[in-house]
């Protein structure tokens, strides 16, 4: 990967990527790399890819999560407050429990595709 360097990177969910590697597949074949991710993202519930945007946009604008966060929300699909915790222990601004639910209860708006 001589002279090659990251121009622009932003968090996306995984529903997205997931998306865009079969779109991808459709008119070319997958490398090793490629086929490992779809695999590892097919393993576990998730949210559709477009609930997992306007949930990702969503946690964004309504709770003020950075999109890395907001990414990880989407990704793990939290059930309980302890699962919440585990998210947000590396944040340098601490989150109440009482935001926590919030999200949660936000959350329970949507359905998990498995």
């Amino acid at each position: 990967m001589i002279g090659k360097e990251v121009i622009e990177s932003e968090p996306i969910t995984g529903s997205e990527v997931k998306q865009i590697i079969e779109e991808f597949a459709e008119d070319n074949e997958l490398n090793y790399e490629q086929n490992l991710t779809l695999n590892h993202l097919a393993r576990f519930k998730r949210y559709s890819a477009e609930d997992a945007k306007e949930i990702f946009e969503k946690l964004q604008d309504e709770f003020g999560l950075r999109a890395k966060v907001a990414a990880h929300i989407v990704d793990l699909v939290p059930v309980d407050l302890a699962d919440m915790r585990l998210i947000f222990a590396k944040e340098p601004s601490k989150t109440d429990k009482e935001d926590m639910e919030k999200i949660l209860e936000f959350l329970e708006q949507y359905d998990v595709v498995e």
